[in-house]
């Protein structure tokens, strides 16, 4: 199923060459409990032409590129890399840890890139050490949030990768930046859902939407179900549509990372067919106008 014949830009797409970064998570040995799983099945270089085959059904008019953990002494390399292919994104969302000494002048190299419209820096923290990404929580650090105050003097938006638990500590720093633009990561990444877990995805994800400069990306539902229960999934991206509204929502693939968890066409029809019954407009605009506008690509659609 396809998005009706819209066109599709797609939110967050990986691209890597292992020959020339170093991904510490796409290294053997590789093991099961972490919190992607086993990735051996992903770990080869994946290129725009790789993307394009498959994504091959479906009317990608443009995609960003999201930062796909490089070691951070690569991570502008990574930039000028992606910049330099004939192929590449509409848009990149680079690598800055925000809690580094001498954050103004790496986000001054990173937004020097042309196609450079934000920054992500993971902050997933899990007392769970098998969903942890992160060995302690930096969202409470008074560095780490004077960092993310800093976006705004380079005209950066901010990927948001976190978990629910941290959601209103994140909100509360947000509220007080309404100048930097906020897109969450994999639909809130509620990766708990017995009661407690989705009464705390759903608490988090409100106090978040409550923000006008908040957005949420569609993707990543695999971190959640494994294996995917497809209605639970469902009921989850109209709940999200729901409280962003139709106009901070993107639809993204977040591919290969997501073909952990289905093939392209099964991940991206998973959300098709959750997006049905939007009006046309609507349908437009979470699979295509939204990410135009909020990373500033300028593709004609």
């Amino acid at each position: 199923m396809t998005p009706g014949g819209v066109p599709f830009v797609d939110a967050h797409v990986h691209l890597w060459d292992l020959s020339r970064h170093r991904y510490a998570w796409l290294t053997p040995p590789f093991a099961d409990d972490g919190p992607n799983g086993n990735v051996s099945t992903i770990a080869a270089t994946y290129l725009a032409a790789d993307y394009a085959r498959e994504a091959a059904n479906w009317p990608v008019a443009g995609y960003v590129h999201v930062e796909a953990g490089a070691d951070a002494t690569q991570a502008l390399d990574e930039t000028s890399w992606l910049e330099s292919l004939d192929d590449g994104p509409a848009g990149i969302v680079a690598f800055a840890a925000l809690d580094h000494p001498d954050l103004d002048r790496l986000l001054r190299a990173q937004s020097a890139h042309r196609r450079v419209r934000g920054v992500r820096h993971i902050v997933n923290w899990h007392r769970d050490s098998r969903r942890t990404y992160t060995p302690r929580d930096v969202t409470g650090d008074e560095g780490w949030q004077r960092g993310f105050s800093m976006l705004a003097d380079h005209n950066l938006s901010f990927d948001c990768q976190a978990y629910p638990g941290q959601f209103r500590r994140l909100a509360s720093l947000f509220d007080r930046h309404p100048d930097i633009p906020v897109i969450v990561n994999h639909a809130g990444m509620g990766v708990e859902i017995d009661a407690q877990g989705a009464a705390e995805w759903r608490d988090g994800m409100i106090a978040l939407a409550a923000l006008p400069h908040v957005a949420v990306k569609i993707s990543g539902l695999g971190f959640v179900w494994r294996p995917m229960d497809r209605s639970a999934a469902l009921g989850r991206v109209r709940e999200t549509i729901d409280f962003f509204g139709a106009d901070r929502v993107l639809v993204a693939s977040d591919f290969p990372t997501d073909r952990l968890f289905g093939s392209f066409d099964d991940v991206l029809g998973l959300i098709a067919e959750a997006t049905v019954d939007l009006s046309d407009a609507d349908r437009r605009a979470v699979w295509g106008g939204n990410a135009n506008r909020l990373y500033r690509l300028g593709l004609s659609i």
